[in-house]
């Protein structure tokens, strides 16, 4: 029997992971005074989102464009069942 594998993202939302999205206001280096955006969007935990914070490291240090402004969308996909108990049932023919 083939081995089974599972998929690296599945992996993660059951660690409790997250899918975050990032948009990054950056200016222009040689236009300073006009704003670019990049959408950022991976796997990640909140509220400290380490993975945003090692992107946006990498960002500072290497990419010329100085970051304005980041807002930051998150949503955990896997969580538990949400239910409600039932204080009543309607049967319609």
């Amino acid at each position: 029997m083939p081995e089974r594998r599972v998929d690296d993202a599945f992996r993660l939302q059951m660690e409790g992971y997250g899918l975050t999205t990032a948009n990054i206001l950056y200016r222009m280096p040689d236009h300073p005074a006009i704003l670019q955006t990049y959408i950022w969007q991976d796997y990640d935990l909140a509220p400290k989102f380490p993975e945003l914070e090692r992107f946006l490291d990498f960002w500072n240090r290497e990419l010329d464009g100085p970051i304005f402004k980041v807002e930051v969308a998150h949503q955990r996909l896997v969580r538990p069942g949400e239910w409600r108990a039932v204080s009543g049932l309607f049967k319609l023919h």
